[in-house]
This record gives C-alpha cells, structure tokens and sequence, in this order.
C-alpha cells in the first residue's frame, strides 16, 4: 500500500491566499500553482483510494471542483477555499462512503450515510424501531468511537410520520443523516503519517458499514432484496 503520499505545506499556502483574493484576476494569475496543489492533492486521494480498495469495494473516486455554483447563494466568491474527495462504495450491496476535506484550520474526514434516499432512510428507521440494540453496540465499539467519536447528522425535531415519538430510540429514529466526522488539525494533516491515519480511520468504520448493509439489503423479515 502506498505510505508515502502527503500533503504538503503549499497547500495550505495556496488555500489561504485564495481565501485572501477570492477573485477570478487573482485566481488566473495563480492558475499553475493552483493545478501543481490540485494534482498533490488528487495524487493523494488516489493513494488513499488504493489502500481504501485492500479492504473495501470502492466504486469511484471524486475529486470535487473548488468554483462554486453561485446562482443562489448570497456569497458571490468564485472559488471554495479547500479541496476534497469522495469515495463511493460498489453497487446496491455497498451503500455509503468516505470523504476528505482539505482546509486550513477546519480539515476533517466523515464516512457514512449523508444523503440517503427516502427507501433507504425508511427502512433505517424501521429497522431501528423493531430493535436498535446492534446498531448502539456498534456505534459504541471503542474503537470505533476512539476515532471517530459520536454518530451525527441532520434530525427531525420530533418523531418521522407513522412513529412513535415516545419510542425508546428515537433518537436515532429523527435522525436523517447517519454520519462520523473526525475532525484534523493542520499538524496531523501535514503530518508524513496522514495518509496511513487515514486508512486507519476507514478501517475502523468497517463494523457501521457492514451492519448498514445488512439492513439496506434486507427487508423487514431479514431476507434479501438483492436479485
């Protein structure tokens, strides 16, 4: 597996001039040393997606555009000040995914479900209110929770329609999203370990996952879905 990928202090560099002259004159001048940062960090998330691959089916690799889409945004600057990756699972047996976010001071990875679909969501939350026992023990795995702390994600403020609000576990039930965010300080992310450390934290998310699958590619009798 490759171990000797990093990122490098110019990066950083670059991000934080480009926060400073968020403007597309600026952005032009400096468009060689803006491609020189963008294929590092592309090189870097390819090395991740190899080690990724050792131990999970990964589908694809996104490294995502750093011009924002300004058309309803009151913030008219041109350009993100970070770049980042996304690494999606294979196919309907393999829901979810890891990402990487590259910013000065606010750098993070996040692994899990951010988006899911209204089926999926669903019958998450079925699952959850028949028995939520073996989600909280895997969630509370120490070490998983070493790494990447508490399950987070956008909630309902009361109960999904057609579930009890007095429910046991609702708490997990409101939730729409069924995320772990691991936050990095500007040291670990330049730091020559960073990309095993990365590897590291997606290994350690393997239980979630593979429990995550079990109930997306089930129905409610515990029999496949899959054909």
């Amino acid at each position: 597996m490759a171990s000797n990928i990093t990122i490098s202090q110019g990066v950083f560099d670059f991000l934080n001039d480009l926060k400073k002259n968020n403007d597309r004159e600026w952005f032009e001048a400096h468009k060689t040393d803006f491609k020189k940062h963008k294929s590092e960090v592309k090189s870097f998330l390819e090395a991740a997606k190899a080690n990724l691959s050792q131990h999970d089916d990964i589908e694809k690799m996104k490294l995502f555009r750093i011009y924002r889409d300004v058309r309803f945004s009151k913030d008219k600057t041109p350009y993100k000040s970070h770049f980042a990756g996304s690494f999606s699972r294979l196919g309907a047996h393999l829901r979810g995914g890891y990402y990487i976010h590259i910013k000065p001071g606010e750098s993070f990875l996040a692994t899990g479900f951010w988006d899911p679909n209204k089926e999926d969501l669903f019958r998450i939350r079925k699952e959850l209110e028949m028995d939520a026992e073996e989600f909280r023990k895997v969630i509370n795995q120490k070490a998983l929770k070493e790494i990447w702390g508490e399950l987070r994600g956008d909630e309902l403020k009361t109960a999904p329609k057609g579930f009890d609000k007095a429910h046991p576990d609702i708490d997990l039930i409101r939730k729409k999203q069924f995320i772990f965010i691991r936050n990095l300080s500007d040291q670990e992310v330049l730091s020559p370990s960073f990309l095993d450390e990365v590897d590291k934290s997606f290994k350690a998310i393997r239980p979630y996952f593979d429990l995550m699958s079990d109930i997306l590619t089930t129905n409610l009798n515990g029999e496949s879905i899959l054909e």
